[in-house]
């Protein structure tokens, strides 16, 4: 079987997205409080900015759709999935901490609430859009706690 260089590119961007996500999810957890201001300063706007640059691609046209996630065959009537996800993290998600003080975990192994798609991955249990299609090149390497 043979990869065509924009999928092997593909993979090493998707690869360097989720390092770069599981890093700052491990800062977070185990940082001290000086790491962690000097983490916020520095990656909360660029966070934002990201979000800012994905919804922007994802705001409905004139007629209500939006237009990355419509397809010449299918409309995609807004919100589309990336609002109601960006709305659950964002603005749902600031409810965690009352969850918490309930002794009920919000994220983690086993949790499903305010998780995206393939969030949980898993090197024995790829997501299928790891196993199928343009995403099937590597299988991902395991996340270490």
């Amino acid at each position: 079987m043979s990869f065509s260089m924009d999928q092997v590119l593909g993979q090493v961007l998707r690869n360097a997205v989720w390092e770069r996500l599981d890093m700052l999810t491990e800062l977070a957890q185990r940082a001290d409080a000086p790491s962690l201001v000097s983490v916020a300063r520095s990656e909360l706007p660029r966070l934002a900015e990201g979000w800012r640059a994905m919804l922007q691609a994802h705001e409905p046209d004139e007629r209500g759709d939006c237009p990355t996630c419509s397809t010449r065959w299918h409309r995609c009537k807004a919100p589309c999935s990336v609002w109601q996800v960006a709305h659950e993290h964002l603005v749902a998600g600031g409810l965690a901490p009352h969850a918490l003080s309930h002794g009920q975990p919000t994220t983690g192994p086993g949790t499903r609430r305010g998780l995206v798609p393939g969030q949980t991955r898993r090197a024995e249990r790829p997501t299928p859009a790891e196993t199928t299609g343009r995403h099937a090149l590597v299988t991902p390497r395991p996340v270490t706690a």
